[in-house]
């Protein structure tokens, strides 16, 4: 199974920058079996059945971009660096690991400041990645970090324009209750309190469970045969409620439709038992074709890189050759791509 296999020319500007408004607006291209139906979100109620189950992932972004000052005396007098961190996990002794730019221009022990009363001091580097220790912790820290960071966008959406004060709204789902994510769970953005309550309402019942979105979720796929690709890991957890509720669903014959590849990720994980369980821990499953699915009967969810290990999780659910037509459709058609465009219902 190669790379390229998944690859796809994707034009430009096709790389939606901003979502749609309202979220709910956001166009939806539905595949089933053979067909492929043009849609709009806010019409998920008439693909969906009553005694279906949508699992949402709740994992809420932080603001995990910051950006700094490193001060630095020498004979030639002070020196100031711009320094740029992008947070990534928090360790159990305190500390953070996290990308800073220009790694380089940072020593062990230096400290960088970044407004609001925070600051932190590099402690280590580990394969190009830094270790922090701030100088708050708890509420302080939380309070601190939503004043002077930012919404850390993907790369190919910061590429184009700065995160502002809108993002911090539109990168982040109507549910998120559980901070430390650094990426958030895209799907689930199209969803406001009109299209859950009208879900609700026709007899669709819902799932909550946590996956904290890691920055690795961007990392491009380096080997050319992706069976040999290692995936980041990722925290998350499937609590005694959403496992009992699930299984109810799949033994009452209702469909079970993660919102999102980090919750069909998630259920897999804890389905490897044969079964849905309570779960939690840190998870790198890579699911490409071949997979075999225990739990996710279907999959809402946006459009991907090509190349990606998204592009062969969508492609393991619905099989690679139907994968390369409802992407040549959503292309011919304009549908707006990655983590601010549209979305689609992948129904095998």
């Amino acid at each position: 199974m190669k790379l390229s296999d998944f690859d796809f020319a994707l034009p430009e500007d096709l790389i939606a920058t901003r979502p749609a408004r309202p979220r709910s607006s956001a166009r939806m291209l539905v595949a089933t079996g053979d067909s492929i139906t043009d849609a709009c979100v806010s019409d998920l109620g008439q693909w969906l059945r009553k005694g279906d189950r949508l699992v949402l992932n709740d994992t809420r972004v932080i603001p995990a971009r910051l950006t700094g000052q490193r001060r630095r005396s020498g004979d030639q007098g002070d020196s100031v660096a711009r320094i740029e961190v992008t947070l990534l996990d928090p360790q159990a002794d305190g500390h953070w690991t996290a990308l800073v730019k220009p790694l380089k221009k940072l020593r062990e022990g230096e400290e960088v400041r970044f407004g609001a009363g925070l600051s932190a001091i590099l402690t280590a580097k580990v394969d190009g990645q830094a270790v922090l220790w701030f100088n708050l912790s708890g509420d302080e820290f939380d309070d601190a970090l939503a004043r002077a960071g930012a919404m850390p966008l993907p790369p190919y959406i910061a590429a184009k324009r700065p995160a502002d004060a809108q993002d911090k709204t539109d990168y982040q789902t109507v549910f998120a209750r559980n901070p430390g994510a650094v990426a958030a769970p895209t799907a689930s953005l199209h969803f406001d309190e009109q299209l859950l309550q009208g879900l609700r309402d026709s007899g669709v019942a819902f799932s909550h469970v946590t996956l904290h979105v890691g920055a690795g979720t961007f990392l491009p796929v380096k080997v050319e045969d992706v069976t040999t690709h290692k995936m980041h890991a990722e925290w998350g957890e499937v609590n005694a409620q959403a496992a009992e509720e699930i299984a109810a669903t799949k033994a009452a014959g209702g469909r079970i439709i993660p919102v999102g590849t980090t919750a069909l990720r998630l259920i897999e994980s804890a389905a490897r038992g044969g079964q849905i369980a309570p779960w939690s821990g840190e998870t790198d499953i890579f699911i490409y074709p071949g997979f075999e699915f225990r739990v996710a009967d279907a999959l809402m969810t946006n459009f991907h890189l090509p190349c990606s290990t998204l592009m062969m999780l969508v492609s393991a659910l619905m099989g690679q050759d139907r994968i390369r037509r409802i992407y040549g459709h959503a292309i011919a058609e304009k549908y707006r791509f990655f983590s601010y465009g549209d979305a689609s219902l992948l129904i095998p």
